[in-house]
Order: C-alpha cells, then structure tokens, then sequence
C-alpha cells in the first residue's frame, strides 16, 4: 500500500506522522508498503521537520532522518492508494486541487473519531498530537497486518 501524509506545511504533523508509520512497520515486520508525506500549502517548503516535533519523535524512541517540506503533486496523489489528512482545512485544499476522492481520508477516522489532528504549531502541544498520530498509525498497522494474512 502506498501511504500519503498530508499537512499543512509538511515541517510538523505529516512528517510525524511518516515516521511514526515508518517505525510502526518496521517494528511489525511490515514490508513492502511506502510511505512519505507532503504539504498542501507552500508555506514551509524545504523546511526541515520543526524542531520540537524531532524532539518528540525522539523522546518517544522513533527514528526519523533529514526531511524537506514538499508540495504534493498530482504524481503524488495518483500513486497514494490512501491520503491521509489532519484536518478540514486540508480536506478542502484536497478537493481544490484533485476533485472528490475516496482515498482521502481524516487520520483520526482510523481510531473511529470525526476529528482535526490538532496543529502543534499552534497549539504547542506536540505530545497530544503525536499521541493521536501513533494511535491512528497503529491501527492503520493493525489492519495491514491482519490483511497479509
């Protein structure tokens, strides 16, 4: 499966994100999966993952390496078989750019919750936003698992 991240400027959320998956499957023996991420807006572009989101991503024993923020493209989009959003602001720069599409998804319908990943750049809050992401990462692993058996 092929899974896109999405954010808003691709430095704090998205990023978090690919690396929490990226552990997930690894620490799983989850292979043949891809897995990256992407802005929707140009904000940060060749920015590095924020500092404090690497500081949390480390604190938490996840791996991460250099990153820079990118704009997804329509070559992006087409290769995702799931796109996963953080919140209703991305869902609308989404359907702006690509039309309706059912790969689209809000990361937190993955635990049942109709609800935006809180954004720690405002919020400053990092540990309840990688809490959330690490909760919707390990059941998006929990359902790979159960269907490669």
């Amino acid at each position: 499966m092929n899974i896109l991240f999405l954010c808003h400027g691709n430095i704090c959320r998205s990023p978090m994100a690919e690396f929490i998956m990226k552990h997930e499957l690894k620490t799983r023996g989850l292979n043949g999966h891809y897995v990256w991420s992407r802005s929707a807006r140009t904000d940060e572009i060749g920015s590095d993952t924020y500092p404090p989101a690497r500081r949390t991503l480390s604190a938490h024993g996840v791996p991460f390496s250099p990153h820079s923020a990118t704009l997804i493209t329509q070559a992006d989009f087409d290769k995702a078989d799931l796109v996963l959003i953080m919140d209703e602001e991305n869902a609308r720069d989404m359907r702006r750019r690509f039309g309706e599409s059912e790969k689209v998804q809000k990361l937190m319908t993955l635990v049942g919750l109709d609800r935006d990943v809180a954004d720690p750049w405002y919020t400053r809050d990092f540990e309840l936003t990688y809490d959330d992401i690490r909760r919707s990462c390990s059941a998006l692993a929990d359902f790979l698992e159960k269907t490669a058996k």
